[in-house]
Parts: C-alpha cells; sequence; structure tokens
C-alpha cells in the first residue's frame, strides 16, 4: 500500500466532468510530477460532491481546501503555492468554505451542515472505480454479514423494522415487497435496479452510481439472497455513459473478487448482475414498463395484480427497487435497522436525497433527514434564490408531482405531507421558482414532456395529456375562457382517477396544484388577456417609454426582425404586429426604455 501526505480529491461526477474536471486531473498530476510531487500527493478522481453550481470542485486532504469552479490554468498556482508551500489559494476557496483565514470542515458549511449522508456516503469520498477504496469503507461487510450471520428471512425482518420505504417515487415499504417476493414457491427469482430516472432535473440516481457503484452492487447481492434469487439487472438509461462505464468496471471487480459470481463467501449462494440499457423513455420508470423493456418488448405498462414480486421478469416473481434505495440497504444491514428507523419521522424513516435546481443559489444534491422542512432545504442549503428574487413556489416529484407554496414552507418532508398538499415525493426532484415564473407556463411545460412521453396504450393519457396541453396553449395564448378552466380540471381529474399507469395517473398533478394555489394567474391570462410573470410571448407587449427613451437607435439595429421604426434623435416606435417578442431590444438598450407588459 503506498501512502501520501495529501489527496486531491477532483469531482469526477458528470457536472464537473462536462465542465473540465478530466483536464483539471490531467494537469494536476503533469505539475506535480514536473514538480517531484507525484509520490507525495494523490490525485483522485470521485463521485459528486453535491454542490454542482461551483463545479469543477477541487478538495485537498488533509487540510479540507473546499476550492470551486477550478480552472485548467489555476492548477500551476494550485500546485505551488498549496501543494507545495503549504498556502492556501485564498481566491478559489468557495466562500462559505473558509472564515477568518481558516478552512471550515465541510459539515460546518451552510450547504453540508444539516445534510446526513446515507445514500451519498461514499459520493466525493473514494474513487469509484477502485474496489479497494469501497473496501476500506466497510464495502461488502454487510453482504457478508447476511450471508453468514443472518436468514434470508432475518434480512427481510430488518428491512421491515428499519421502515425503509421506496425511494423510486411510490414510497412501498421495501421489506414487504421483499417479503411478497421471499412467500413465492418458485426456483428462479430476479432482482431489478431501477435506474432509468426520467424526471426533468433530477440526477439523485445517476450521482450514486458514477459515485459509489459497488454499494448498489452489494445491496442488489443482498435482496437476491433476501429472496432467493440469483440474478440482478440494473436498467440504466444509455444517456448516462459515465455510469455505466462505473457500473461495468464495478461489476468486473466484484467478480475479480469473487463477491459477484458463484458460492459468494463460500456460502454457496450464487449472484451475478447484469446491465440493459434503456432508451431514455420515462414510461420505463414505471416497473412492468421496465420489465417489458428488459425483455425486449415496447415498454408499455401492464395492469396490476398481478404485481412483480409474483409475476415479474419472464413471468418470474422479481423486486424492483431504484438507486437510492439500494444504497441505503448496506448500512441498514451493518448498522441495524433500529439506527436506520431513528432517523427521520414515524411514518418516513431515514433520509431522502433531492436534486435541488430551478431558481436557486446552490444547484446540487442534498441529502436531509426526512421531517426536515422546505424552509431549510431552501434556504438554508440552497441559499436561497438568487438577485433577492421572491420566492413563487417548489415542484417537488417532477412531473408527477405538483407545486408548493410559500404558505407551506415550512411543512416537514414526507411521503403523507407532500400528497396532502397536492404534490409527491417522487424520486426527488426539487425545482425552486420564482416571481418570474409563470404558473400556467409552468403547467404547460411539464404536461408537454408527460404527453410526449406517453406510451399511448391507455386512452385517458394517450388523447386526455394531448387535450390538457391543447387547453393550456389555448390559455397562453389569450385565448380561452373561464368555461375552458372548468373543463380543464374536470379533464385533469378524469384522468387521474382511469389511467393504467402511475405515469397517466399523476401527469394532471402540476395542472390541478397550479389551478389550487395559482387561480389568479390562471383568470388573468383568461379575462385579462395578459401574463403578470411577462412569460406567455402571445400576451406581451414590448413597448418604448419615451420620457426614458435616448433616441439613440440601438434598439432598431437589434430588431431583427425591422419591428421598430424611427430615427436617430426622433421618437422609435415597436410595431406589435410585427413584434415576435425576442427581447432583443430590451436587452440592448443601456437606459431601460423599453419595457415588457
Amino acid at each position: 500500500m503506498e501512502f501520501y501526505r495529501s489527496q486531491v480529491l477532483v469531482c469526477g461526477g458528470t457536472g464537473c466532468t462536462s465542465s473540465g474536471s478530466n483536464d483539471i486531473c490531467a494537469a494536476l498530476k503533469s505539475e506535480l510530477a514536473a514538480k517531484g510531487l507525484d509520490k507525495e500527493v494523490e490525485v483522485v478522481k470521485t463521485g459528486c460532491f453535491g454542490l454542482c453550481e461551483l463545479g469543477p470542485i477541487v478538495i485537498v486532504y488533509p487540510e479540507g481546501a473546499f476550492y470551486s469552479q477550478v480552472k485548467v490554468e489555476d492548477v500551476t498556482e494550485l500546485v505551488e503555492e498549496h501543494l507545495l508551500k503549504g498556502r492556501i489559494v485564498k481566491r478559489l476557496v468557495y466562500h462559505d468554505a473558509i472564515e477568518d483565514d481558516k478552512i471550515k470542515s465541510l459539515n460546518k458549511v451552510g450547504f453540508y451542515a444539516k445534510q446526513e449522508r446515507i445514500a451519498l456516503k461514499n459520493c466525493g469520498v473514494i474513487d469509484p472505480e477502485n474496489i479497494d477504496e469501497y473496501l476500506a469503507f466497510d464495502g461488502y461487510k454487510a453482504l457478508e454479514k447476511a450471508l453468514t450471520q443472518m436468514t434470508p428471512l432475518d434480512v427481510i425482518n430488518e428491512m421491515k423494522k428499519s421502515g425503509l420505504r421506496g425511494r423510486g417515487g411510490g414510497g412501498f415499504p421495501t421489506g414487504l415487497k421483499w417479503e411478497f417476493a421471499y412467500k413465492q414457491n418458485n426456483p428462479q427469482k430476479y432482482i431489478i435496479c431501477n435506474a432509468d430516472e426520467g424526471d426533468p432535473g433530477a440526477f439523485m440516481d445517476r450521482s450514486v452510481l458514477e459515485g459509489d457503484p459497488h454499494s448498489v452492487l452489494e445491496a442488489m447481492a443482498i435482496g437476491g439472497y433476501a429472496i432467493g434469487a440469483n440474478m440482478g439487472f440494473i436498467y440504466v438509461r444509455a444517456e448516462y455513459p459515465i455510469a455505466v462505464k462505473r457500473l461495468e468496471v464495478a461489476i468486473d471487480q466484484a467478480r475479480e473478487y469473487g463477491l459477484l459470481g458463484k458460492n459468494i463467501f463460500e456460502t454457496g449462494f450464487d449472484f451475478d448482475v447484469e446491465i440493459r440499457l434503456g432508451a431514455g423513455a420515462f414510461v420505463c420508470g414505471e416497473e412492468t414498463a421496465l420489465i417489458h423493456s428488459i425483455e425486449g418488448h415496447r415498454g408499455m405498462p401492464t395492469p396490476k395484480p398481478p404485481f412483480p414480486a409474483v409475476s415479474g421478469l419472464w413471468g418470474k416473481p422479481t423486486v424492483i427497487n431504484n438507486v437510492e434505495t439500494y444504497a441505503n440497504i448496506p448500512q441498514i444491514i451493518n448498522k441495524g435497522a433500529d439506527w436506520f428507523a431513528s432517523i427521520g419521522t414515524e411514518k418516513s424513516k431515514g433520509t431522502k436525497v433531492f436534486a435541488l435546481g430551478g431558481k436557486i443559489t446552490n444547484t446540487g444534491l442534498v441529502e436531509i433527514p426526512m421531517g426536515t422542512t422546505l424552509r431549510e432545504v431552501i434556504y438554508e442549503m440552497g441559499g436561497g434564490i438568487p438577485n433577492n428574487k421572491k420566492f413563487k413556489a417548489v415542484q417537488t416529484g417532477g412531473p408527477s408531482g405538483g407545486c408548493i407554496t410559500a404558505e407551506s414552507l415550512d411543512t416537514p418532508i414526507e411521503y403523507d405531507t407532500l400528497v396532502a398538499l397536492g404534490s409527491m415525493m417522487g424520486s426527488g426532484g426539487m425545482i425552486v421558482m420564482d416571481e418570474d415564473n409563470c404558473m400556467v407556463d409552468v403547467a404547460r411545460f411539464f404536461l408537454d414532456f408527460t404527453r410526449e412521453e406517453s406510451c399511448g396504450k391507455c386512452t385517458p393519457c394517450r388523447v386526455g395529456t394531448k387535450r390538457m396541453l391543447e387547453m393550456l396553449e389555448k390559455i397562453t395564448e389569450g385565448k380561452a375562457t373561464l368555461e375552458d378552466l372548468d373543463k380543464l380540471e374536470k379533464l385533469a381529474l378524469s384522468i387521474k382517477t382511469s389511467a393504467l399507469c402511475g405515469l397517466g395517473q399523476t401527469a394532471p398533478n402540476p395542472v390541478l396544484s397550479t389551478l389550487k394555489y395559482f387561480r389568479d394567474e390562471y383568470e388573468a391570462h383568461v379575462v385579462d388577456k395578459k401574463c403578470p410573470s411577462g412569460v406567455c410571448k402571445a400576451l406581451l407587449q414590448y413597448t418604448i417609454v419615451d420620457d426614458v427613451c435616448k433616441k439613440c437607435g440601438l434598439c432598431v439595429k437589434a430588431c431583427p426582425v425591422g419591428a421598430i421604426s424611427g430615427k436617430v434623435k426622433e421618437q422609435f416606435i415597436i410595431d406589435q404586429d410585427k413584434c415576435v417578442k425576442c427581447g432583443a431590444c430590451m436587452e440592448k438598450c443601456p437606459f431601460k426604455a423599453i419595457v415588457k407588459k
């Protein structure tokens, strides 16, 4: 084993990779070699640190210096000053990670202070492509314990006692699902990991797979032992190339170490895992559609019962859990059900990972104990709304969820409380909106997504979502009536109760929640023919304020369609019939003489 005086951890998640973290790794190694420090300082590419807004992120240990938005051209200074001379490069340190010229530990940084990392325990800590690092952090100890010290029923009872519920959206008790499959008298059973993360703005599962793939493999093996399965499949979307690559590496390493394959830990238990790539269909996140896709059929859901635990993949008993659910399991086995159940609330145990996005200062991943309030997540971890804008709503649960208003910001995050507000936990997307967002347009955006992703099997979803979208477009164009709002609500409720699968049943949620909490905005579009937030183009007008206009003519040059007429030092007028509402004139005017109404 090699020992180093310092470790430089570089985020290798998708976000930081797209910002050039691979080049930073290469530059660090080159510069360290040039300075003769390559035997003293190790460069480690890890998974996601969570603060995606600040990437690429570099953390230097043992000091724990948190450098953000690092560029290749900063590497020479980092090596020269910090790693050679021992002086922190303050200009690159994240502002909240330093106080009185002293480096703060990450658990005192606002973004991390209230987090409790279970599913994300190893993300940003270990090299995900090195099984030895996973083993050093108690990797595969849970599998060893389950196989050598516990019966399958012991494992299932531990899951039930822990209170772990599915993190993929449904929130079904994990132990109960495993018990159903365990009781099936069939020599062939399967375990499936649902990594088909399709919600817009969601990247929780991707980050776990990229940062800690072995935790998922270990949990699947534990699940296989519990229900009597010898084969597992990870269904992951092909748009996640880094996750797929690291899963492939992890599977090969686990097989090489005898942790997958035949006679694991010499107990006679056989279990192996294969990857299946999805083509990016949102509906394949629904378990029966996912099963059909693995079987080589078109991904379309089927009515339940029978549930997959009774008749799933190729008609055999099958357990399907999502990535985050599996990531909790090794630690539950290692630390015990009572430890896990002590975190969270009475009906929602443990933690939940959320992907914070939208109008939020700190975009990224947070893992919080259940029961944490929305206000804490948005304002303490998320850093609040940028540019001093006013908070308007937060969408949880992605296209299947709903919008939650400022009046409910102190609501504890639990499965049941979010449903009571007309939203849902979902897989963990959390999109924040400010005063500039039009809630009618938000509902239109999500409905357009679900309409596009409908498999078309059932009429309520195939036709109903299309009709709802047409009504929303009619509203945003100022062509609707108040009667259309009533029709929209009635249709949404009808689809919710009659669609075949979860996609169709939850598709109306964004419409119903915005109608409930922001009906005044809908009525403004319909009655006043105005978009209060100035988003819906058909209802906008750009006008020139004569008293402010300096008659310079810059707006004329900026207009791509020649909609502005006039001469320099004379009055300028915008022809509303020609105007395409692009806003180029408003952006170009240095005097703010053009306003949007």
